[in-house]
Parts: structure tokens; sequence; C-alpha cells
């Protein structure tokens, strides 16, 4: 009887302790979705009266952004879009060619001792702060870039882009190569059974069997790029005009915002216009992220 009733006891406590556990993480995932709900809510509210005043045609569509002109101030933001786009396909052209070989080099052919060096350094990238990056960015590569085309300064498009490649690439070297190394074996064994060398199978057996997990790095990749701030803010030119080439000086979302909002009026057009920014912004990355995790959980499904 009382073994009985130390069972039912010790039962009893473990449902309420998994109680208490599952508790914990329900108020943690509903704060967390509550904190994004209040981000979006205030960018909208904040923004919207911007969008009333100024129309939703001429914010969009127009490439002039001058709110200090003392003709009439202008506000529109296609030539950051242009930019930020421009500067984040660069980055991804340079990053993920890169970053899928060197996940496939890590996972496929290197040796564990090689392996244990390269990957920490790679992940290493990662904790080196954006400013630090654009630092390098002004003195080392900008002048090179201009020593390279012959243009009067390195500050440009193109600048911005070899950066934000370099940021971008221990995000998609980690994902790529967890994604390459979840690969079945057998399917690798049965390829070389059938006669196929070693790089016939990684091309066409194991890259494509990865394909979810490194298309989800990717845009986890490219959403780095976008919400880059300081690295952008330095070493881009922040030419507020809608460009034509890489080797112009380019202003992004990000840049615009760090640099005018703390100098305009609370409350004024140009205070608020800079929210509408934020929240275009925080549409463009909230759908990148949104999108690499359903890719990245079919990835997960297919594997199971």
């Amino acid at each position: 009887m009382q073994l009985l009733s130390k069972i039912t006891r010790t039962v009893k406590f473990r449902r309420l302790k998994e109680k208490v556990i599952e508790s914990f993480f329900f108020i943690n995932g509903s704060f967390a979705v509550i904190v994004l709900v209040g981000i979006f809510s205030l960018l909208l509210i904040e923004g919207f009266p911007a969008l009333q005043e100024i129309g939703f045609k001429e914010f969009f569509l127009s490439s002039n952004w001058n709110p200090t002109s003392p003709v009439r101030e202008a506000y529109g933001i296609l030539a950051m879009v242009v930019s930020t786009l421009m500067v984040t396909l660069g980055a991804l052209i340079i990053a993920v060619p890169l970053g899928i070989a060197c996940a496939a080099y890590l996972a496929d052919v290197a040796g564990p001792r090689t392996r244990e060096i390269v990957k920490p350094v790679i992940e290493i990238l990662a904790g080196i702060p954006s400013v630090v990056v654009g630092f390098i960015g002004i003195i080392v590569v900008g002048p090179l870039l201009s020593r390279l085309f012959g243009t009067s300064h390195g500050l440009n498009a193109l600048n911005g882009s070899l950066l934000l490649a370099v940021m971008a690439l221990p995000t998609i070297v980690s994902i790529s190569e967890d994604a390459i190394i979840s690969v079945p074996r057998e399917f690798k064994n049965a390829s070389l059974a059938l006669g196929a060398t070693r790089w016939q199978t990684l091309i066409r057996v194991t890259l494509p069997s990865a394909s979810s997990g490194i298309i989800a790095s990717v845009m986890l990749g490219m959403g780095r790029a976008i919400g880059e701030t300081m690295t952008v803010l330095m070493a881009t030119g922040n030419a507020p005009a809608l460009p034509s080439s890489f080797l112009e000086s380019v202003r992004t979302m990000t840049a615009t915002i760090a640099i005018e909002l703390g100098e305009t009026v609370q409350g004024g057009i140009h205070y608020r216009s800079l929210f509408v920014i934020g929240f275009v912004l925080f549409i463009m990355t909230f759908f990148v992220n949104l999108i690499s995790d359903v890719i990245l959980e079919k990835y997960q499904k297919v594997n199971r």
C-alpha cells in the first residue's frame, strides 16, 4: 500500500513538473509572438499617417528622397529599395557558391582534423562586429576597388556586397553542412556502387538530396544581408539616388533609418516616413525568414 502511494505521488510530481515546463515554454513562445505583433503594430501605427499625407504611389514609386528641401520635401523610397536589393543580391551571388562549396568540402571531403580547424574559423566570422567589418571595407576593400576599377572612391554597392557576403557566409556554411551531413549514407554508397565518382555523387546525389536545407541556409543568409546596418552605412557611400551599377554609391533602407532618425522632429512627417521604411524592411525580412522556416520544416519532414 505504501509502495503504491509512493508511486502515485511520483507520477503526480512528474506530471506537475511536465506541466510547469510546458507552461514555461508556452509563456516564452507567447511572449515572442506578442513582441513581434507589438513591433508590427508600432511601425504601422506610427507610419500610416505619413502614407496618408504623402500617398502610396509617390512614396513607393518615386526615387526622390529629400526631406530637408526648402522648396518641397520629397519622400520616395524606390532608390533605397533598389539599393537594398542590389547589395543583397550581390552578396548572395558571392556568398552562395562559396558557402555551398565550403559546406560540401567540410561535410564530404575534409578530414576530421581539417574540419576541426576550418569550421571554428568560419563560425568566428559570425562573431565579428559589423562596425569592424565596415571599418575594413573603408580602409582595405574600398581603396582596392578604387584602384582596380579606376573609380574616384571604393564606397559603392560592390564594396557593400563583398562585406555582406563575408557576413552571410557562416550562416550558409553551417546550415548547408548540416543538411549535407544529414543525407543518408546509403544514397552515397548506392551511387558509388553504380560506378559514379565522388565528384559525381556529390553533384548529382548529395547536393540535390540536401537542396531544401541549402535553400533555407541561403534564405537565412539573405535575411542577414537585408537587415545589416552598420556595414552598409560605412561602406556603400550613402548616396540617396537610384543606382545603375554596382560601382555607384548607394544608400540602403537600414542606413537611412540609422542616419536620419536621430535628427528628425518626433511626430513630424519625416519622422513617420522613417517608420514606414522600417515597416517595409520588417515585412521583407519577415517573409524571407518565413519562407526559410517553411523550406527547412519541409526538409526535416522528408528526412524523418
